[in-house]
């Protein structure tokens, strides 16, 4: 054999001998424990949900699933359990569609839990792209199929954090080690489940969430530049069939799981934005409500609880941090509203909630806004 070929075999040994080494490394620490809880090192969690959540689903023990968007983002497991008497599992997703939240809860389902207390708003089942074509959510590690196990086993990027993982595990190593945990350099930097997308410790949040900054969005997103956010993506029909396809698709085929679903509490400058600036998209959103409401209530493993016309918080600008996005005072309100069961809509009367909305909408005026 020549020179140049032995050090090519070599070359080739040596790679794959390498990539057996990342491979063996990953499985051992498995960073995301999707294989099951870690057990010879400290768990640790990212905060890139749409990542995180395959391994929440195989390695945590649960009887609830919370699911919504950035709406539900903050809420604590420990918050949930407590005011709910559940033990939960939060998957929210920043900015996820309800393809991404279908497709997740139905990973989850397969555990079995008992119960689904699903954030929707309108939003969600605008048209987005399916899982398979969606770049943000890692579909197959969900599927735990070969692609999948195989793309996290031969990770690099995996590798680094199996490394970092097994180096903070070293209890001389850890102090320096846990300094670096910043979030940009590795991935996993939380070490609880409860801390995952939580707001920092060091957030006031008086300056995160007042009057000031509700008006200073109300008057961004009807900025004649602007306005035409709020009309994005609204196409009734679209949303219907989404709706159908992803959230009336799950509930009608886990007849034995509660599902208590609820629209959070935007400020009512959101509403009035849209009436002000895209009547239009008020309509759609009116229409679409109403059919939300008519179908849901149709299913008895369903609850439908609706925030929505909630004047005491809707009303309060200080709640919130722009138009729509409320404190962690709120989520405290709205894990005990369900808990009581208060604005749980009624079978009979569907359309009541929507009607409380449409005539605060309506009615709210906008003397002393500053603009």
């Amino acid at each position: 054999m020549s020179r140049p070929a032995r050090d090519l075999l070599w070359f080739l040994c040596a790679s794959a001998l390498t990539l057996l080494a990342a491979a063996a490394l990953n499985f051992m620490v498995d960073p995301l424990q999707l294989f099951g809880p870690a057990r010879l090192f400290a768990a640790m969690y990212s905060p890139d949900s749409r990542m995180q959540d395959a391994g929440l689903i195989r390695s945590q023990d649960f009887d609830t699933v919370f699911m919504g968007t950035s709406l539900a983002i903050h809420f604590r497991q420990s918050d949930i359990d407590s005011l709910l008497g559940v033990r939960s599992l939060k998957l929210s997703m920043t900015g996820s569609n309800s393809h991404e939240q279908s497709f997740v809860l139905a990973a989850a389902l397969d555990r079995h839990p008992g119960r689904v207390i699903w954030e929707v708003d309108d939003w969600i089942f605008r048209d987005a792209p399916e899982v398979d074509h969606d770049i943000y959510l890692p579909a197959d590690l969900y599927r735990r199929n070969t692609r999948g196990i195989a793309g996290y086993l031969f990770s690099a990027a995996m590798t680094r954090e199996s490394a970092w993982i097994l180096l903070r595990s070293i209890p001389p190593l850890r102090p320096a080690v846990a300094r670096l945990t910043n979030g940009v350099m590795f991935r996993f930097p939380i070490a609880r489940v409860d801390d995952i997308n939580i707001l920092r410790p060091d957030v006031a949040l008086s300056e995160a969430y007042n009057a000031g900054k509700a008006r200073a969005a109300f008057a961004d997103i009807t900025d004649p530049a602007h306005r035409r956010y709020l009309s994005d993506g609204y196409d009734y029909e679209a949303m219907v069939r989404n709706f159908e396809h992803d959230a009336i698709g799950l509930i009608a085929a886990h007849p034995d799981v509660k599902f208590d679903i609820y629209f959070p509490p935007y400020s009512i400058l959101q509403w009035v934005a849209m009436r002000d600036a895209s009547p239009a998209t008020l309509r759609i959103v009116y229409d679409f409500s109403a059919y939300i409401g008519q179908r849901l209530t149709q299913f008895q493993n369903v609850g439908l609880h609706d925030f929505r016309a909630v004047a005491d918080v809707s009303h309060d600008l200080d709640n919130y941090a722009d138009v729509i996005h409320h404190s962690p005072a709120v989520d405290l309100k709205v894990l005990a509203w369900l808990a009581q069961g208060k604005y749980l809509v009624d079978r009979a009367a569907p359309l009541r909630p929507l009607a409380q909305l449409k005539a605060q909408v309506a009615a709210y005026r906008l003397e002393g806004m500053e603009r």
